[in-house]
């Protein structure tokens, strides 16, 4: 079904030796919090790092994200309170030692910022003078913010502070990562990712690394509703699989209940850390109906959440529900949450009177690249972390604030390896005559923009917050029947323009990892977390307590059993 998918290697032909070359012990590819502090971590480590971002390094889903960061810093919190949490939010799916390693070396890493010179709120009466505050899900109050809503910006504001201060750091900017390079040749550990291709200025590089840190993030604009900014197009996902990584848990994807749902409007996000100050979520008719559906009421999980909004809407024929804050003090709101204020401004919702308008959207990746404790992929020479990898941490479903954590615990783990690796292959030697062909496409060319907006609305609607068997069978057909016809060009730069080259190939990517989701939801019927078959409704954990491995070229996925 999948053969103009799973056949294409790489997305464009090239021949190394006539393109321009560049060398760097541990290349970093993304950066959000984890590739930034994978960077730091492997430049503290010995080696000459070079950091490459899609657009400018102030673009990620760190950036935008409002949530804050889990860690236990307080005498009556507790690491086992902490795991407990992570797990029951994971559904069973997640894999303990991960769990434990992040939990245990987050308090560290968030110390470690405050002496970067990080801004949390601050609570002089708590301890380390921070400001602790309680979101769905965790039994303790452990999250740290940063200006109310914007911790993921000041996250990223002092990690690439602390990267612009390390001078074995080179930073590339507006750089698109086509392909990750492989040397394919015999080797006792089979092929080894070698360095990558990607457009710099118009022109494709190589770039050749001894050591390569997938940090790429997320895969929002998968679907028509998301919170992810236009860059999260699954690329990192979509070049480790063509390259023979293994990925899992893909049917995994997070929908986050809360985003701003004015027509026109794109989908912003609302921390659900709203909810834990005390907001309400209510129907078109003012009702209150989160009882209805968990004890836990607003601060259910966030797949209860999603799932309890979408059946209220149904309920009521109505295309959305609201946050009610109009019970609460509106200067004290407004100072919590300032960019929600000024968000709500720009479309004159007064909080203090008006309902805000909202709709679940699709948010987070939690299936990613299999790796390791220390980041490690199935593919020698290639670690990954944070959105682009899947180390069992978050299971079936996200626990808010612990994806930042991860990204700092996970990001300082691989940078460090990637670093220690480094130092056993000094004389490594790159395969600079590779040289690699592409059929010329025979088939009628689509329109490309069209193809990117239909592919994004039928992922919502058969891939989203509901799915069922039929819906995504059907689903994997269209993916198909596109990908024959996206997957037969090669859009070469020089020839089409720099602009419609990266926009080609985004949609490759999304297309490969389109059906590599909707194969895992077809595949795995039950319902678990984020994932729910409207068809198999219910967890069966005799079955399916496992994940899902996928490789290049697998119609079924490798399950592999959580001990």
């Amino acid at each position: 079904m999948f053969e103009a998918l799973t056949h294409r290697r790489y997305l464009l032909p090239f021949k190394a030796s006539r393109l321009p070359q560049q060398f760097t012990d541990v290349l970093v590819i993304g950066g959000g919090v984890a590739g930034l502090r994978a960077a730091i971590a492997a430049a503290d480590g010995g080696a000459d790092v070079l950091l490459l971002t899609k657009d400018t390094v102030d673009e990620s889903n760190t950036w935008y994200a409002q949530g804050g960061i889990a860690a236990v810093l307080q005498p009556a919190d507790s690491l086992a309170s902490h795991v407990a949490d992570t797990e029951a939010g994971g559904a069973g799916l997640c894999d303990r030692d991960a769990v434990e390693v992040v939990v245990r070396e987050g308090p560290e890493r968030v110390l470690e910022l405050l002496s970067w010179g990080i801004h949390f709120d601050k609570d002089a009466a708590k301890p380390h003078g921070l400001a602790f505050t309680l979101e769905g899900g965790h039994s303790f109050a452990r999250i740290l913010h940063a200006y109310g809503d914007a911790t993921g910006r000041e996250l990223a504001q002092t990690l690439i502070r602390t990267v612009r201060g390390r001078e074995t750091i080179r930073v590339s900017e507006r750089t698109f990562v086509i392909d990750l390079i492989t040397d394919d040749a015999p080797t006792a550990g089979g092929p080894r990712c070698v360095g990558v291709l990607a457009l710099i200025n118009g022109q494709v590089n190589v770039i050749w690394a001894r050591a390569t840190v997938l940090a790429s993030g997320g895969a929002g604009q998968l679907f028509r509703e998301s919170t992810n900014p236009k860059i999260a197009t699954a690329d990192g996902h979509a070049m480790a699989f063509r390259a023979g990584a293994t990925l899992q848990d893909m049917e995994m994807v997070q929908f986050h209940p809360t985003t701003l749902y004015v027509a026109g409007a794109s989908r912003a996000l609302i921390t659900e850390a709203v909810r834990g100050e005390g907001a309400y979520l209510v129907d078109r008719n003012g009702y209150r109906f989160m009882a209805d559906y968990h004890p836990a009421g607003e601060l259910a999980p966030r797949d209860v959440v999603s799932r309890a909004i979408v059946e209220q809407i149904r309920k009521t024929q109505f295309t959305h529900v609201y946050l009610d804050v109009r019970h609460l003090p509106t200067a004290q709101f407004r100072e919590r949450f300032p960019q929600l204020a000024r968000l709500v401004d720009e479309f004159d919702i007064d909080v203090g009177k008006d309902l805000i308008p909202i709709h679940p959207a699709c948010h987070y990746m939690i299936g990613g690249v299999d790796v390791d404790l220390h980041g490690r992929s199935s593919l020698t020479g290639l670690w990954a972390v944070g959105e682009a990898s899947c180390t069992g941490l978050h299971g079936a479903n996200r626990l808010g604030s612990n994806s930042l954590l991860e990204g700092l615990a996970f990001g300082a783990r691989a940078g460090t390896d990637a670093a220690s690796a480094v130092k056993e292959l000094a004389g490594m030697k790159f395969p600079q005559s590779m040289e690699h062909k592409v059929a010329a496409g025979t088939k009628t060319e689509l329109d490309i923009v069209d193809v990117k907006s239909s592919l994004r609305s039928v992922m919502w609607r058969n891939v989203g917050i509901e799915r069922a068997g039929e819906r995504l069978a059907e689903t994997r057909d269209i993916i198909g029947f596109w990908s024959r016809y996206v997957m037969d060009k090669a859009f070469d730069p020089a020839v089409v323009g720099e602009a419609v080259a990266t926009q080609g190939w985004e949609v490759q990517n999304m297309l490969a990892v389109c059906a590599v989701i909707t194969s895992a939801a077809h595949a795995r019927t039950e319902s678990r977390g984020a994932h729910y078959r409207t068809d198999h409704p219910t967890r069966d954990d005799p079955h399916w307590r496992l994940h899902l491995l996928w490789r290049r070229g697998m119609e079924t996925p490798i399950p592999e059993p959580i001990d």
